[in-house]
């Protein structure tokens, strides 16, 4: 094995949420990004793949052509590890806007703050502040 990452299966929406994700983290590349074309599998303007990192954590995603009856779930999220408590506020209210609170930001004895949302497209995240 050379690398790992974490994959993530948009249903038509990957690319709301690549732009979403770019405005929240300071830090975010897009390293490469391929879109469904006229005659492929895929709608044409959608995201065929991308490779992408921020936070030193590569992700692959994609828009997936075929219809699925399932979708992110919280038991898989995203840790993020914040330097501020004012970076970590800013991502927390933006990632749980039209999303769900799963725990608001506070002490839960584990680290001095921490909040765990489901972003509008329904990624898990958990935001932490490390002591």
């Amino acid at each position: 094995m050379t690398r790992v990452s974490t994959h993530l299966m948009f249903q038509g929406n990957a690319g709301e949420a690549l732009a979403e994700y770019r405005r929240i983290f300071s830090d975010f590349i897009a390293q490469d990004i391929e879109y469904y074309s006229e005659g492929e599998t895929g709608t044409p303007g959608m995201v065929k793949q991308a490779r992408i990192s921020f936070c030193g954590h590569e992700l692959m995603v994609i828009d997936s052509p075929i219809p699925h009856d399932f979708d992110f779930t919280p038991s898989m999220s995203l840790l993020v590890d914040f330097e501020t408590s004012d970076a970590q506020e800013d991502a927390f209210s933006s990632l749980s806007s039209g999303g769900q609170v799963m725990m608001p930001l506070d002490d839960y004895g584990f680290s001095r703050r921490f909040g765990w949302v489901v972003d509008s497209f329904g990624v898990s995240w958990q935001l932490n502040l490390p002591a």
